[in-house]
């Protein structure tokens, strides 16, 4: 048994707290991961009912951390700074590069409500039909789904853990219910566990999801509470277009000032404006080439 890490959720009424026993308990058979990764996925699903937790913002910032693990998995060197480099500075005609078209499949897979036609665009390089067969594999309860379509992606395709990781996180939104997609299960498994099969496969997702379940609650409370501070600032921005600026970064992850809709040098006020008031932080330590998030 482990103490529990401190409650952040607590100073937020309208978020359900996470008990104690889930965050502690030091779980080793499979039928008690389990049971503790239903109780964490209850508490989440019930948070992400609530109206003030900017579901689009978290969606976004899931999808970065569920970015940042397939480019581990594939060993590459990029994390979240440089991801969101390679998608938010990209110019028209440039390429992503492989982490960034990672990063991109991510934010796809979370822009719009699950079905084929949207995950198709998410991973355009599967075929419809393909993406069909592997989700109408999901059976049973929601995490036998998952590793269902783990298990079939990853047997036929062994490379493609990003369209096998979207595809789990599809079929675990639709087991739950949710119209949306929302990244849980790479941030919370290894490289290895990828190659695991039956009951192996089934422990590391339900301790994967158990932990993204957590973090991802905390994570609602720490934007809920942001974005009411960026709606209580927001009367104070005289700028024209500000309102539209505001929901971009109410739903975006990051916001670099050029997709802001004012001028640049408005775009560039209205970030340090925000900064000033709290709303926002600058998020890559830079002189130029800034980009700003919530």
């Amino acid at each position: 048994m482990t103490l529990a890490r401190p409650d952040h959720t607590s100073d937020l009424d309208t978020l359900p707290r996470m008990p104690g026993w889930v965050t502690s308990t030091r779980a080793e058979a499979l039928e008690d991961v389990a049971f503790l990764s239903g109780a964490a996925l209850n508490h989440l699903h019930v948070a992400l009912g609530q109206e003030k937790v900017p579901q689009a913002l978290l969606r976004d910032r899931l999808a970065l951390r569920a970015a940042e693990a397939c480019a581990a998995f594939s060993g590459r060197p990029e994390r979240a700074a440089q991801l969101r480099d390679a998608v938010h500075l990209l110019r028209s005609g440039d390429l992503p590069g492989p982490a960034g078209e990672i990063c991109l499949a991510w934010r796809r897979a979370v822009e719009r409500p699950v079905s084929v036609k949207a995950l198709g665009r998410a991973l355009p390089a599967l075929e419809p039909r393909q993406i069909a067969i592997w989700l109408d594999v999901a059976r049973g309860a929601p995490v036998s789904r998952v590793t269902r379509v783990l298990e079939a992606v990853l047997t036929e395709a062994p490379h493609a853990e990003v369209s096998a990781l979207v595809l789990a996180d599809a079929a675990l939104a639709q087991a739950l219910g949710r119209d949306y997609l929302v990244p849980l299960l790479a941030a919370g498994l290894k490289r290895s566990d990828l190659r695991k099969r039956g009951e192996e496969l089934s422990l590391a997702c339900h301790r994967a999801l158990l932990s993204s379940a957590v973090e991802g609650l905390r994570l609602a409370a720490d934007l809920a509470r942001r974005a009411a501070h960026v709606m209580a600032v927001a009367p104070k921005l005289r700028a024209k277009g500000a309102d539209a600026a505001v929901d971009m970064f109410l739903t975006r992850d990051a916001v670099a000032p050029s997709a802001l809709p004012l001028p640049a040098r408005a775009a560039r006020r209205l970030c340090d404006r925000l900064v000033d008031l709290g709303a926002v932080r600058e998020l890559t330590g830079r002189d130029t080439f800034r980009l700003y998030g919530v």
